[in-house]
């Protein structure tokens, strides 16, 4: 439990410069960050499974969108408290992940723009898929060889 609190607070790190370690500093314990976390994280789900409910309503779809957005970013921004957020962001921002982080940050822009300015119901439901498909490339993004994985796993079934 030592060695995964101190390689999420960045203290496993000798290679990081006296600045780094100043600007990834959190004033908050790991046990405050741990719990932080689980309830941002919760709340993303909730707020996802809440959005997909409502779905089904009236004029549901803007409902969804802003739900389900606000779910993604409440369980992207649960990370923050692990790692903190200038290490989040500069992990966000790294060459492997800046595609996948790119796009799934437009995609949250997007499927509130569809469903709140332009009010065009199947363009914020494709947003919100391709926020799904972005935020699952970005989270796989963290898992060595993982996408490696999928691409090979996808290539083989439609060969």
């Amino acid at each position: 439990m030592e060695k995964l609190r101190r390689v999420l607070s960045g203290e496993d790190d000798e290679e990081q410069g006296l600045t780094s370690q100043v600007l990834d500093a959190s004033s908050l314990s790991f046990n405050t960050r741990l719990k932080w976390f689980i309830i941002c994280f919760v709340a993303g789900i909730f707020f996802s499974i809440l959005g997909t409910g409502l779905l089904w309503l009236p004029n549901g779809i803007k409902l969804f969108a802003v739900f389900y957005t606000l779910g993604n970013l409440a369980a992207l921004a649960s990370t923050c408290f692990l790692m903190g957020p200038v290490k989040q962001l500069k992990k966000m921002f790294e060459t492997t992940r800046l595609l996948a982080t790119i796009i799934m940050l437009l995609c949250f822009v997007f499927t509130l723009c569809a469903a709140l300015w332009w009010r065009k119901k199947g363009l914020a439901l494709l947003f919100c898929i391709l926020q799904f498909l972005s935020m699952t490339w970005y989270s796989l993004s963290y898992i060595p060889y993982a996408r490696d994985a999928v691409l090979k796993c996808c290539s083989s079934i439609l060969s």
